[in-house]
């Protein structure tokens, strides 16, 4: 079931039935691709993934800086680590 990605198996959320209106074309398409009996699931997946980027977007905005600009990495900093780190997942 689609809601159990975002609280794993272990853990079925406690679910709550509700209304929601969709424009009559975006249902259509819902239902085209959430096949027989998964509309609850795949909005429920969809609602899930916008909740996770609107908080990281409420992060973001109140940490916004934070760090002082005399403490920023550089860009070519930034590529370096990144290479490290991927070069670590290879090892």
């Amino acid at each position: 079931m689609h809601i159990e990605k975002h609280t794993g198996p272990a853990a079925p959320a406690k679910l709550a039935r509700t209304n929601v209106t969709l424009p009559e074309d975006l249902l259509r398409e819902v239902d085209r691709l959430a096949g027989p009996r998964g509309r609850s699931g795949y909005v429920a997946e969809a609602v899930a993934l916008r909740v996770k980027r609107d908080r990281l977007a409420r992060a973001l905005r109140e940490t916004a800086g934070a760090v002082p600009p005399s403490e920023r990495a550089t860009p070519s900093e930034i590529a370096a680590r990144v290479e490290a780190l991927r070069s670590e997942e290879t090892d």
